[in-house]
């Protein structure tokens, strides 16, 4: 009888899917580019289903973000136009906690890439 308690225990735990951290809110990153250049830009997220919008503001601007979330894990982009060319920038996040993350991103300028390390905390 204990075995099949167990069983239907552990049969429930695997079915119930893995609950996404909620990123809604404010985050300060600190990115440091492997070219040496460094930013510090602000994102506003909104979460609703797995899905994130929201904001970026930084070194391109005030622009829209769009990404996922999985788990503990996120991926986000911003794209924006400039003297330079197209700009895209792509995060992947690891959530540490409901107030951290660290992640690394590529900054791609008109097809030349810069990839980055970058940390972010949640702004109460």
């Amino acid at each position: 009888m204990r075995f099949l308690i167990c069983v239907s225990i552990l049969v429930a735990l695997v079915c119930i899917p893995a609950l996404a951290a909620d990123l809604t809110g404010t985050w300060k990153l600190s990115v440091d580019l492997e070219s040496g250049d460094h930013g510090d830009p602000v994102f506003v997220f909104q979460q609703a289903n797995g899905k994130l919008t929201g904001t970026y503001n930084g070194p391109f601007g005030e622009q829209k973000v769009t990404g996922t979330v999985h788990g503990e894990t996120a991926r986000f982009e911003v794209t924006a136009s400039g003297d330079a060319g197209k700009v895209t920038l792509t995060y992947v996040a690891k959530i540490e906690g409901p107030d951290k993350m660290t992640g690394t991103m590529t900054r791609d300028i008109s097809g030349s890439s810069t990839p980055g390390k970058w940390t972010a905390t949640r702004k109460k």
